[in-house]
């Protein structure tokens, strides 16, 4: 099965494999030094001096970890939107009582860093704010350094970033880019199943947590920075994919960041040229279009849930539609972890037979 969606994404055999060991006493001196050395080459993938936390969860529970170890109820939060995912930060927060002002953009767009800017200087009580750096709902990316400078450098607000489908495919640079609070997950770009989630966390982030009065258990970060100190989770972890997660480190810090990050975006660019050459019509705009998922238009007449169960059944490929309002107008195609050229190669295929059998005449087509 081609599995094309926006996560989970394909896992390797071998790191599979290595999901199968015995398992290990989480309090032990072997699981101390994977521990170790997993913590170490995470902050080289996200580019930070500051140690990065572990946590058995959905990338959903890292972005809770995000807001309930930096703020208080009755905080002023500005959360920046551009997709579902932006929503449910913004969500995630005022559940827990915090004061939400939704900065909000047309979907299929980026952060306008003149709204933003604005935004902020209407409202100098503004604490903190969220950003999604990869938005996989309509397949764009915000440029988070940019957005970061208005924030950091010209406000100096808290900046907490869903990273979940970019850490690790996108080239990001924590310390430098003064993020606060970085979350991401382990189905993304890192090559593993569903199951972890890692978050960052500034010196300005401990600070901000020595004043944050949201309750918090599990996600108190200040646990797990304790019981690291020892060399231990602070809860029993899911030892089977630390197994996984230090083989799959093991061979993104061999490959490195950079080709990495070059391979990422020559895949990125290798389904929009496709789809473009069909005649399809990408749902981002090519200059924030992201690298790690593409999302095209559903073309007048074609029906999404018969284009996709066709693609599923006939060619064993599996996309996703898209979410909410945008459900039965998009399709979405990941190309997170080690995709090839020749796996999304399959998919333009299919959709170059199926989609005329549909009805779908292509602006491109020749008439003679």
């Amino acid at each position: 099965m081609n599995l094309r969606i926006p996560g989970p994404i394909p896992v390797p055999d071998d790191i599979l494999h290595e999901m199968s060991r015995p398992m290990i006493n989480h309090r032990g001196p072997e699981f101390k030094e994977m521990l170790y050395r997993v913590s170490g080459r995470l902050k080289q993938v996200f580019d930070t001096r500051e140690n990065i936390y572990i946590l058995t969860a959905s990338g959903t529970g890292a972005l809770e970890a995000a807001v309930v170890n930096t703020l208080s109820p009755g905080d002023k939060v500005l959360c920046t939107t551009i997709g579902s995912f932006g929503d449910r930060f913004a969500e995630i927060a005022e559940r827990f009582g915090a004061d939400i002002t939704t900065l909000g953009f047309p979907l299929g767009t980026a952060v306008d860093l003149e709204q933003l800017r604005s935004t902020l200087e209407a409202d100098d009580g503004i604490k903190a704010v969220l950003v999604t750096h990869n938005e996989t709902s309509t397949g764009v990316t915000n440029d988070l350094e940019s957005i970061a400078n208005v924030v950091k450098g010209q406000f100096d607000k808290l900046l907490l970033v869903d990273g979940i489908s970019s850490v690790c495919s996108i080239p990001l640079h924590t310390d430098a880019w003064r993020c606060d609070v970085i979350a991401t997950a382990s189905q993304k770009g890192w090559m593993l199943p569903p199951g972890l989630a890692f978050i960052s966390f500034s010196k300005r982030a401990w600070r901000a947590h020595a004043e944050a009065k949201m309750p918090r258990f599990y996600f108190d970060l200040a646990q797990y920075q304790h019981y690291f100190e020892i060399g231990q989770p602070p809860y029993t972890p899911s030892i089977s994919m630390m197994f996984a997660l230090d083989l799959a480190l093991e061979r993104i810090i061999d490959e490195g960041l950079a080709a990495l990050y070059e391979r990422q975006a020559r895949i990125g660019k290798f389904p929009r040229s496709g789809l473009l050459a069909q005649g399809l019509e990408l749902f981002a705009n090519e200059r924030v279009a992201s690298d790690t998922v593409t999302a095209f238009k559903i073309p007048n007449g074609i029906d999404s849930t018969e284009l996709i169960n066709i693609l599923q059944n006939e060619y064993q490929i599996v996309v996703a539609t898209g979410q909410e309002s945008l459900k039965g107008k998009i399709i979405r195609i990941g190309h997170m972890g080690h995709t090839t050229e020749a796996e999304i190669q399959d998919v333009l295929d299919a959709l170059a037979e199926t989609l005329p059998k549909m009805g779908f005449i292509s602006p491109t087509t020749s008439v003679v």
